[in-house]
């Protein structure tokens, strides 16, 4: 099931992913943009042509799941999960470790909300 995009496409889709991460690491003053800037294509690669997920149903059974061992990729992972449709809204991408966000610093932290 191998889906095929423009390449100026996914070249853009994959600069929006990495200054995603960049801006809220920089805006929160906090965190490691290093690790979105070089995963954002690969990771764009996995998401777009390889996961099965439903944003409207986070709670779909047949499901992926994208884990990352790396804590400091955890704006990658909020920057996917905000172009892919879930509910993650560019507000909540701004708050980036901020007391009370759904991007606190951890992935997991945000899994266990977008399950409920």
């Amino acid at each position: 099931m191998s889906r095929d995009y423009d390449p100026k496409l996914v070249e853009k889709a994959v600069k929006t992913i990495q200054m995603l991460s960049v801006d809220a690491v920089e805006k929160a003053n906090s965190g490691h943009p290093g690790t979105p800037m070089a995963l954002a294509a690969i990771a764009f690669e996995i998401w777009t042509r390889h996961l099965r997920y439903d944003p409207s149903d986070p709670r779909w059974p047949n499901r992926d799941r994208f884990v990352l061992s790396c804590g400091h990729a955890s704006m990658l992972h909020y920057s996917l999960l905000h172009l892919a449709g879930f509910d993650l809204p560019l507000d909540e991408l701004k708050r980036f470790r901020q007391f009370g966000s759904k991007t606190p610093a951890t992935p997991r932290c945000f899994s266990r909300r977008a399950s409920r």
